[in-house]
């Protein structure tokens, strides 16, 4: 959906207004399919980037979620298709469970890997202190202990092989202008 607005972003991104994040989790199909069901190939997300870099919108390839052993092992992959396609930049999120949906993953999972399923929750409550899911500020979206720290360690040499970065350069925001004053919302301003 989002090449729809292809001209539209390119034109913002011209003057340093607007950038887009698109999120690959695997290159296999087959399991993208299975875990992601009603979105968009890996395939066809990879060429959405293309698609945004060649209008010139800078745009991040978002690894997320990362499932340890499940879809790991295409960490180096993904960033090399990422910048492939143009992308600018990466970044990467290991799975997060909060919730409801803990207990509707375990049962996908068991569903379609029950070979895997035990160790993989097994990684990822390693990474999130002996649960399937920690809330913490400044662990929720990256995880802690051994496992969390190889994801990271393997990402960043990646990131860095391939020329990636991990921070894009921040929007302008001195050409927004407060609108003037018209009805009660815009007093808010």
């Amino acid at each position: 959906m989002v090449e729809r607005d292809v001209d539209i972003l390119a034109d913002m991104a011209r003057d340093g207004l607007a950038r887009v994040g698109i999120s690959v989790t695997t290159l296999d199909a087959e399991l993208s399919r299975k875990m992601e069901p009603r979105v968009p190939t890996p395939a066809r997300r990879l060429r959405a980037i293309e698609v945004m870099a060649e209008a010139g919108v800078p745009v991040r390839m978002m690894i997320s979620p990362i499932v340890p052993g499940l879809t790991d092992h295409d960490i180096e992959a993904l960033v090399a298709a990422g910048r492939d396609a143009g992308a600018q930049g990466a970044s990467m999120i290991p799975l997060r469970l909060p919730r409801e949906v803990a207990q509707l993953w375990q049962d996908w999972l068991t569903d379609h890997y029950p070979n895997r399923a035990e160790r993989v929750m097994s990684k990822v409550r390693d990474m999130h202190g002996g649960k399937a899911y920690e809330a913490e500020f400044g662990h929720r979206m990256r995880g802690q202990g051994v496992w969390a720290d190889l994801l990271q360690q393997r990402f960043n040499r990646a990131v860095a092989a391939a020329g990636l970065t991990k921070t894009m350069p921040p929007l302008r925001t001195d050409l927004f202008q407060v609108p003037l004053a018209q009805g009660p919302q815009l007093a808010l301003f």
